[in-house]
């Protein structure tokens, strides 16, 4: 082992100071000067010195192209601000236009009609007025006692009236305008649709739009780049009940792709798990490992709303691609473990959201009725407690790409699981 000691001799000014240094085990030593070992100290100073320095150096530019940064981010999102109000302003003034040319259209149509009911009423009360006049001169004529005169009048005012020119009117008792409200409806949820799908364009555009980027630094001090996101936006969504009713759609389950021992009834809207095995013709798209079950409808490009009622002690709920593994004992073939899948776990003590084997503790009240609302475009899926509110449970934003198929998996025997119908 080898140590270091320093000797000094003569004054104390004495610059002739040695380090000696001594190994115990071969009792030997060697000297070198403080002023050697000084330089060698003092040239590693200076190294460090230079690289805090330069350290320095590397910082003060950082927080000048921040600084920089800043202010470009504040002028460019200035710039996009105002230029993008000026495009809301003219997407408004369109919708104001075809509002104000509905309502001139409806206001035109009313004009022509009752333009054209006054003039055939005009014409009818002149039709009416000569047919009292006749009425009158025969009622005169059939009072008079002068016989000849009577005779002599009878044939010209006896002569049956003409019919007349005036075409034969029925009039619509129900006369109403909602086939236009319900056109126009159907506008507003038209555009709603389209707004919220390129909503969703814009917030990706948005966030892959980075301030700045961070990373570990090497040891060259060059950055390993990951990109930062500003901010993120959401797609508005429903807020009550009766506003979900309006996208509810028909879902019936399909017998080739159940398990063994599920039993499906009540037109395929009801699936209950038995001890006993079912028969069911073995079928490609059958999952012969699991308890579940998938509806036959795919659902794309819209917005569905469905419920759910489910029994026992408990069961999964969700959606997923079409692709997802249907063979063997994998957990790959559950739903919400994996990347084809997303759902939502309902027991009598708690929720779980899972979603690629991700999974989501959920605390809520137990609610016997779930609500699943699925928005394709703006690539939401949403879970809700139906009671007399609608409680969310758990959302999922992503971006979807094939169809959803509805599906669950019963977790124990004598659970059910059947959707609702809600038309």
């Amino acid at each position: 082992m080898t140590h270091l000691a320093f000797e000094r001799g003569g004054s104390r000014n004495n610059n002739s100071a040695v380090f000696t240094w001594l190994d115990k085990d071969h009792k030997n030593h060697d000297t070198v000067s403080a002023e050697a070992e000084r330089s060698v100290k003092q040239k590693q100073l200076g190294e460090t010195q230079t690289e805090i320095q330069q350290r320095i150096q590397e910082r003060l530019k950082e927080i000048e192209d921040l600084k920089q940064a800043v202010e470009s981010l504040k002028r460019s999102a200035c710039i996009e601000i105002k230029e993008s109000e000026k495009i809301f302003t003219e997407l408004i003034r369109s919708i104001e236009k075809i509002h104000t040319e509905v309502i001139e259209l409806i206001g035109a149509n009313e004009k022509a009609a009752v333009n054209q009911a006054e003039g055939h009423m005009k014409k009818l009360e002149q039709e009416i007025a000569e047919l009292r006049r006749r009425n009158t001169e025969l009622k005169q004529l059939s009072e008079t006692e002068d016989h000849i005169h009577f005779l002599q009048n009878f044939q010209s005012l006896c002569a049956p009236p003409e019919a007349g020119d005036l075409p034969s009117v029925t009039v619509n008792t129900d006369i109403s305008f909602g086939a236009v409200r319900k056109a126009v409806s159907e506008l507003k949820d038209h555009i709603e649709d389209f707004c919220k799908g390129e909503l969703v364009k814009i917030t990706t555009t948005v966030n892959e739009t980075a301030f700045y980027t961070v990373g570990s630094r090497s040891s060259d001090r060059r950055f390993k780049v990951n990109e930062v996101a500003v901010y993120s936006l959401q797609a508005p969504e429903q807020r009550n009940r009766a506003e979900f009713l309006k996208y509810s759609c028909q879902l019936t389950l399909h017998p080739n792709t159940a398990y063994r021992e599920l039993c499906l009834s009540e037109g395929n809207r009801k699936v209950t798990r038995r001890r006993e095995t079912q028969r069911y013709c073995h079928h490609p798209e059958t999952f012969d490992s699991w308890p579940q079950v998938l509806c036959r409808e795919g659902l794309s490009g819209t917005r569905c709303y469905w419920e759910i009622e489910w029994r026992g002690g408990g069961a999964y709920i969700g959606v997923t691609y079409k692709g997802i593994s249907r063979k063997g004992g994998d957990h790959s073939c559950l739903l919400g473990f994996n990347d084809k899948s997303w759902s939502v776990y309902c027991s009598d003590s708690s929720y779980t959201a899972r979603h690629n084997n991700n999974q989501t503790a959920i605390t809520a009240p137990r609610s016997p009725r779930i609500g699943v609302y699925l928005d394709f475009n703006a690539g939401t899926l949403s879970f809700y407690g139906v009671s007399d509110t609608m409680t969310l449970l758990h959302r999922f934003q992503t971006t979807f790409t094939e169809p959803l198929y509805p599906g669950f998996r019963l977790h124990y025997y004598d659970s059910t699981v059947t959707i609702c119908q809600l038309n």
